[in-house]
């Protein structure tokens, strides 16, 4: 099943994350996390593309194997160090695995990297070639506080409308911990005139380190109301774990009650922090 069809039903939807090992050994770990994630029987799953190759090509391994399991899938494809031949290739074996959905990002650059020797700049090229390649389900990446490298707002909302046109069916965004933000920029986005659905992405905040990483990746405002969670709860490990997933879920009840019927969670392959929420919300996604 495609993406898309899954966050359009009548249905509320609510997906998790997995990423590939950072190392090949690790493999086996990813894969039961993922597996026990899958048992929960979320709407659908992503996993994660690691720039560069290596274990990126466990991507479309771990996808076919959650599709298998009855969970639609979703592989992400970045571009910004990849070849043309290289993104045709990884279209050619996420086809050939049954996959049918694709989240096209930009990625990263990676430190080093020649940019001269770039043959993508931007998410919306690759979109581009994935349309034109057919076949596929397209999803693409949004962010309600702007993305890190934009300017302002309304150019970072002029860049979102150029993937749409480009081909993108979908957008999900980067976390966020105030769903004021959330509503205003979709707001903005209508105003803009890109009428595509939007899959809220939360993530739920388990330890302290995650707060400052979170905030130098994304560049997201912390509320104060989570900040004196943070304050209160960070040096008592289980106390702060158990604030971040009642923090989260009570995110996602405010967007499902407002009639956002698509959450996405960034679980960092975490199935103990899935299925704490997906209990949460029980009743709610009946």
């Amino acid at each position: 099943m495609k993406i898309i069809d899954v966050i359009t039903g009548e249905k509320p939807s609510l997906s998790f994350e997995v990423f590939p090992p950072k190392k090949v050994s690790n493999f086996d770990n990813v894969m039961k996390a993922a597996e026990s994630i899958a048992k929960l029987n979320p709407s659908y799953m992503s996993v994660t593309y690691g720039a560069g190759g290596g274990t990126s090509d466990y991507t479309a391994e771990i996808a076919e194997r959650l599709s298998a399991l009855g969970v639609p899938s979703m592989a992400h494809l970045t571009c910004i160090s990849s070849t043309k031949e290289r993104v045709h290739s990884e279209l050619d074996k996420l086809r050939s695995r049954g996959i049918e959905s694709i989240l096209g990002l930009r990625g990263d650059i990676p430190e080093g990297f020649d940019k001269s020797k770039m043959e993508y700049r931007y998410a919306c090229e690759l979109i581009e070639e994935i349309r034109d390649y057919g076949g596929f389900c397209i999803g693409g990446a949004c962010y309600p506080e702007k993305h890190p490298e934009s300017e302002n707002i309304d150019k970072d909302l002029e860049y979102l409308k150029i993937k749409a046109e480009a081909g993108c069916q979908f957008f999900t965004t980067q976390m966020f911990f105030d769903n004021d933000i959330f509503y205003n920029f979709l707001y903005r986005m209508l105003r803009k005139g890109i009428d595509v659905p939007v899959v809220a992405g939360i993530m739920p905040i388990t330890n302290v380190k995650q707060v400052e990483a979170s905030i130098a990746m994304s560049g997201t405002a912390m509320p104060q109301k989570f900040m004196r969670l943070v304050d209160k709860y960070g040096d008592k490990p289980e106390a702060m774990k158990q604030a971040g997933i009642a923090y989260a879920t009570a995110q996602i009840i405010d967007l499902f009650a407002n009639g956002i019927n698509a959450v996405h969670v960034y679980s960092m392959n975490k199935p103990d922090v899935a299925e704490a929420i997906k209990q949460n919300l029980s009743e709610i996604i009946k």
